[in-house]
């Protein structure tokens, strides 16, 4: 039913809600002009990383320097008026400024004449990079003991008598008299760093390999603005934190391999000590393989075995090889043939019950799962990646997942069978994050199981490849490590593809793009982040420290401002002491992906979709208001 207004009864109760937001209609066209403003601004800088992999020193720098973009305004800036050292002493002050500032103080070089001269750039820097955002954002975004102070110097305009420039000097005065320089650095460089990026993203894979990915959380946890795409290695310890067993056996084998035991240990306070110990009681043969790498090789076996039983409709029988070792002949037969074994040391092995646990690895994984559950800051962590993250996200017509999306080889959407019911495409996705997130609230075995599916089956959305995680720790003959991928691999070379993914996600702008992480780019090989004639961009670079002998590099940064989409390859990072000791940043290279027709502004994003509509919903409250529908209220 409608009024003589037009509105139906059921927008007109929208309405009068919105009413008690805007209680008048100097409130309410207040606030249009408000939004009318700030969908006519330039849009905010995203930036997009993958694969961080625990390097957290090299994740923490990118952080500080953006990516190089505030090397480029501090150039753009002051090229002509200080030398090449000043910028460079400038930028490790604003990447490091405590740390930066013990060591000028050690030197004696703070001075009075200096701090005021560095406040000076650091407020000229501020105000370059506030201008694309409204007065009230920046505000928002200074810290609260400062903001009074930095709003007036950002906003100082020249007058005749030079009544503001005496009122911002004296400011500059007062701060130095009262010892806040210290205190002032850190809230300016601060609001720099937090005006360089307008929003983060992160295209999965936070975990494994590299030692500190607990710091990495705590980082992101106070984090602005970003947003987690799942990676394969992020949904392991999410299946772990949850109480999956083969997922935490999964996790323990990656961080005992890759000796990053500090994660488990000291990060989130999980004892290995009874799993050391039983290895080395048990596995005593020198063959050159740690012991506790031989334990923790048998549990998974046998636990991810235990899951492919259960689990017939995952069609992974191909992945049950346990029981296949002939332990007289230190072989085992596969289908492409027979092959030594790298060790014959399974004294928990029982030929006649090969994938059920001893009572002693059984102790010892109850109480691992007991550990993984109560670790409180592990929590924490897996609490936010669900709160921030999801399987994919669709932002401002891009597409970004981290892995894959399972299709046929002829580039249809494979369908993939849950409790009898078939999903494909944005249906497959939607599903797999409906399972991933039951398997942290409910835990029932069968989504607990699907989180160990998820890290290394050949549909997952996180990984679609078959994992060979038992020839590679039990055969030498590397030709049986090969690990075949889902057709979506192959194909995401190819626009028309990539366009019809994009379609079916509800992205048909010319300028959409799916943004993957997941596979390294080997750039010595000559392969490029580039694919499908830009319509698909693959940001794995090498964060981690084992892939960059293969990829060349050392992680990249996509960045996708007003003007369009570039891409920052990264050169390897030493370590904060080199940055301090001679201004030393991360090298990098950037490559101009896609220039945009014309600037993008907040009005164009997803964001600014939805301002635009609350601009529409605030004119007809003003209608209603005038019309008399709805009764202001003044004074309450």
């Amino acid at each position: 039913m409608e009024n003589y207004a037009g509105y139906s009864d059921e927008y007109i109760k929208y309405l009068e809600l919105l009413a008690k937001e805007y209680p008048t209609q100097e409130a309410t066209f207040t606030e249009i002009i408000n939004l009318q403003a700030i969908v006519n601004l330039p849009k905010g800088t995203e930036h997009f990383m993958s694969d961080l992999h625990g390097e957290y020193e090299a994740f923490y720098h990118i952080l500080n320097n953006c990516s190089g973009v505030i090397r480029e305004k501090v150039e753009m800036l002051f090229s002509n008026s200080m030398s090449q050292e000043e910028r460079d002493d400038l930028l490790t002050l604003i990447y490091y400024p405590k740390e930066k500032l013990d060591l000028m103080n050690r030197k004696k070089l703070v001075t009075d004449k200096w701090a005021r001269k560095t406040l000076h750039h650091l407020i000229r820097l501020a105000k370059l990079l506030s201008s694309k955002y409204t007065r009230s954002k920046v505000r928002k975004a200074m810290p609260p003991v400062f903001r009074f102070v930095i709003d007036e110097l950002l906003h100082a305009q020249p007058d005749e008598d030079k009544n503001r420039h005496v009122y911002h000097s004296k400011i500059l005065d007062t701060i130095l008299e009262t010892g806040s320089t210290r205190s002032f650095i850190y809230a300016l460089t601060a609001l720099i760093k937090r005006l360089a990026v307008d929003h983060l993203h992160i295209i999965g894979d936070i975990y494994d390999r590299g030692p500190h990915a607990d710091k990495i959380m705590d980082n992101l946890m106070h984090h602005h603005s970003m947003d987690i795409q799942w990676g394969n290695h992020d949904i392991l310890w999410m299946g772990a934190a949850a109480g999956s067993a083969a997922c935490i056996a999964n996790v323990l084998r990656n961080n005992i391999r890759y000796h990053n035991l500090e994660i488990l240990e000291s990060g989130y306070g999980i004892s290995l000590r009874p799993l050391a110990l039983f290895a080395l009681k048990m596995y005593t043969k020198d063959d050159g393989i740690e012991p506790m790498v031989k334990a923790i090789n048998v549990i998974l076996s046998k636990l991810e075995g235990q899951v492919i039983f259960r689990h017939p409709e995952y069609n992974m029988d191909d992945r049950l090889l346990f029981h296949k070792i002939n332990l007289e002949t230190g072989t085992i037969t596969l289908d492409s043939g027979t092959y030594e074994l790298t060790t014959t040391d399974f004294p928990t092995f029982n030929p006649q019950d090969p994938y059920t646990l001893s009572p002693e690895e059984h102790r010892i994984m109850a109480d691992l799962q007991t550990e993984f559950l109560q670790s409180e800051r592990l929590q924490r962590h897996i609490q936010f990646l669900y709160s921030h993250g999801s399987m994919y996200r669709c932002y401002n017509n891009n597409l970004l997942f981290h892995g894959s999306l399972p299709l046929n080889d002829d580039g249809s959407f494979k369908e993939i069978y849950f409790d009898g019911h078939g999903y494909k495409g944005q249906a497959f996705m939607d599903h797999a994050d409906y399972m991933a997130r039951r398997a942290y609230t409910k835990r029932d075995t069968d989504s607990l199981d699907y989180m160990w599916y998820m890290w290394g089956g050949p549909d997952s959305p996180v990984s679609g490849r078959i994992v060979k995680t038992f020839e590679r720790s039990y055969i030498a003959d590397k030709d049986t490590w090969k690990e075949p991928e889902n057709a979506y691999f192959r194909l995401n070379r190819d626009k028309d593809e990539c366009i019809k993914i994009l379609h079916e996600f509800g992205i048909d702008s010319p300028q959409g793009h799916i943004i993957n992480g997941h596979t390294p780019v080997k750039v010595k090989k000559g392969e490029s982040p580039i694919r499908a004639e830009g319509k698909e961009l693959c940001i794995d670079g090498g964060f981690c420290k084992a892939y960059q002998n293969s990829t060349g590099i050392a992680g990249y940064t996509l960045i996708f401002n007003s003007h369009g989409i570039r891409i920052k390859a990264h050169y390897p990072f030493t370590d904060v002491e080199e940055v301090l000791r001679t201004n030393a940043d991360m090298g990098s290279e950037s490559t101009q992906v896609e220039l945009e027709p014309k600037r993008v502004m907040i009005g164009d994003t997803d964001n600014g979709k939805k301002l635009l509509q609350m601009i529409d919903d605030l004119k007809a409250l003003l209608q209603a208001y005038r019309q008399g529908i709805i009764i202001e209220r003044r004074g309450e």
